[in-house]
């Protein structure tokens, strides 16, 4: 269990050019909110036009899923998503180093008696949701009300590990790298709440093919795995930006869940990620070539 940054990478020069990164990105965390949002919003046209390969996994990924909106639908929806992905980059840079009091107020949270309840039953939870780029910002304000774990992939850098586990510490009560296993199934087994999203291919052993908008899309099985392991209770965690307020939504329980079937379980969890994102698709993540395995072998992007 992570609760400590690792140590602080040396200044030496082949740390430079990170160091200058990680330090612009914390002082664009500290820039007003409404002046965020504004550059946000400028930053993501910019990479409409410049991350080609990007935009064209994005373009795909919206035929795919979404094939019942006309093309110029589409078209419109993507120059949001980008949109979106520009104010997020300073919604992760405000959750990790910034301060997010302005926003606490006119957060909605619901759903926080369901985590009450499994908390009094003595039961560990496992909070699912997807890669909205709201998912750090929403996971702060989420800490403000229950004591919250989180997975999380490492970085390469290890100045930027450095630096956004040091964020990330400061509101939530441990962070597991994607290896830490172990650590993780322990904290449900005590009762603990962790916070992950498995929709992305981690290109994994144990992952199994289930529909995503109806397409099949390699999945961890982990949910399935660590609630037939530790008995913890499966829980859908929805979260968008709406303006500039937040609302965050925690569901009902999966249930009967874990069944005998991988399968079945990793289908039911695609399905209520694919729920959340019809109901903010601009803020999901549709950079990630979410379909590039497929049972044939071939690749649904050009």
């Amino acid at each position: 269990m992570t609760v400590a940054p690792p140590p602080r990478p040396s200044f030496a020069p082949r740390h430079w050019l990170a160091w200058l990164g990680v330090g612009v990105y914390m002082a664009m965390a500290q820039l007003p909110w409404p002046l965020q949002r504004a550059l946000g919003a400028v930053l993501g046209r910019l990479a409409l036009w410049l991350a080609v390969s990007r935009r064209r996994a994005a373009r795909t990924n919206l035929r795919l899923c979404l094939p019942e909106l006309a093309e110029t639908e589409r078209e419109t929806l993507l120059r949001a998503n980008f949109r979106d992905v520009g104010i997020g980059l300073f919604e992760f840079a405000r959750a990790w180093w910034g301060e997010i009091s302005p926003l606490r107020a006119s957060a909605s949270i619901e759903g926080l008696e369901i985590l009450e309840r499994l908390r009094n039953q003595g039961r560990g939870v496992l909070l699912v949701s997807g890669h909205f780029m709201t998912l750090e910002l929403c996971g702060r304000l989420l800490c403000d009300h229950i004591t919250l774990a989180g997975m999380y992939r490492r970085y390469k850098d290890p100045v930027m590990e450095w630096a956004v586990l040091r964020g990330r510490l400061r509101y939530a009560y441990a962070m597991f790298g994607n290896r830490d296993t172990r650590a993780a199934l322990r904290h449900l087994k005590g009762g603990g709440v962790l916070w992950y999203a498995p929709d992305q291919d981690m290109l994994g052993k144990d992952t199994v093919f289930a529909p995503f908008f109806g397409i099949p899309a390699a999945t961890i099985t982990a949910t399935h795995q660590f609630a037939r392991m530790t008995g913890c209770a499966v829980v859908p965690f929805f979260h968008r930006r709406d303006g500039g307020r937040y609302i965050l939504r925690v569901g009902q329980p999966l249930d009967p869940f874990p069944t005998e079937d991988a399968v079945q379980d990793t289908s039911r969890v695609n399905a209520a990620i694919e729920a959340m994102v019809r109901d903010a698709p601009s803020q999901y993540l549709w950079l990630h070539r979410r379909f590039k395995r497929q049972p044939d072998g071939a690749s649904r992007y050009d």
